[in-house]
């Protein structure tokens, strides 16, 4: 029988939390830095591409979905809106909490579950899930063994064939950024750049992914964290067990475009650049300029790893 709740009081289940984990990720998030983040400016794409890819890959409803790290629930509230049994996870109690919010926008929606809990331990029975959201983990698990346990207790959760959507953040996300605020307008200018500390960090991260911020000690924003480029997330993935079917960059080039927030609010515009950001999507010699990927995955029969 399916479990249904519209979370006023979501379960918040304490389980173990990957010690590798930066302090100022954990919180971030519990201050509620996810809420909205999908519905301004970039996020606004990012929330847009990933919901055309995740329904040309889904199966039909009411397929059964374990959205983990699932931050505020944007992406589980919308699928359980179209008829998928979701069930919720995240490391931050506030995260779940919040995500009571989002009933009032979806009437008569619920979510199969939701609690508080590492990637690496999540409370569901074994090959129980058509597909898995792994939207945030991989970037914010810093230590490749926890990575792999998370990859793991992904392969352990989905049925044999199902699904898995893995995003991650790319090594040229540190600079591109910075490069484009280098001494801008007010507004945006950023100095980053100027400090040879952060110049190191970031060379490093264009190394071995290893994006070292401990307790955003070097600039704000993102803590210490992993970054991917397309080949070393497609690796990682068949590591884990998964054979990625398409690797995509789910920004494109838009976030480059001036006064974005005003191309946001109109449509005409708004659709000219998801176009843009399709265009791109084909061509893994630029992808990373996204800054954001979304590896869509099949989970290997045991035979297949062979």
């Amino acid at each position: 029988m399916r479990r249904s709740w519209n979370l006023p009081n979501p379960v918040i289940e304490r389980r173990k939390i990957m010690s590798t984990i930066d302090k100022t990720v954990l919180a971030g998030y519990n201050a509620g830095i996810e809420r909205g983040r999908l519905r301004a400016g970039i996020g606004i794409i990012e929330f847009e591409r990933t919901k055309e890819l995740l329904l040309e890959h889904l199966p039909k409803p009411p397929a059964v979905i374990l959205d983990i790290g699932g931050g505020y629930g944007e992406y589980a509230w919308w699928l359980a809106s179209l008829g998928y049994e979701v069930h919720l996870f995240d490391l931050s109690e506030t995260n779940i909490r919040m995500s009571a919010e989002l009933a009032e926008e979806y009437p008569g929606v619920h979510l199969a579950e939701a609690s508080v809990c590492d990637a690496c331990s999540v409370p569901c029975p074994s090959a129980g899930a058509d597909a898995v959201l792994l939207m945030g983990p991989l970037y914010s698990i810093p230590d490749e063994a926890d990575r792999m346990r998370a990859l793991g207790e992904c392969c352990r959760l989905l049925r044999p064939g199902g699904l898995l959507f893995a995003a991650a953040l790319t090594p040229y996300s540190l600079l591109i950024p910075r490069i484009a605020a280098y001494h801008a307008g007010e507004r945006r200018k950023c100095f980053d750049l100027d400090n040879p500390a952060m110049l190191a960090a970031i060379h490093r991260a264009f190394g071995d992914g290893s994006y070292l911020n401990p307790e955003r000690s070097l600039a704000a924003g993102l803590g210490t964290s992993h970054m991917h480029t397309a080949a070393a997330l497609r690796t990682e993935l068949r590591r884990g067990g998964f054979e990625p079917t398409g690797i995509h960059g789910v920004m494109g080039g838009a976030w480059l475009a001036p006064d974005l927030d005003a191309l946001l609010a109109n449509e005409e515009t708004r659709a000219t650049l998801l176009r843009t950001v399709r265009m791109l999507d084909g061509h893994e010699e630029i992808i990373g300029l996204s800054g954001h990927l979304l590896a869509v995955c099949r989970r290997l029969e045991r035979e297949d790893k062979n």
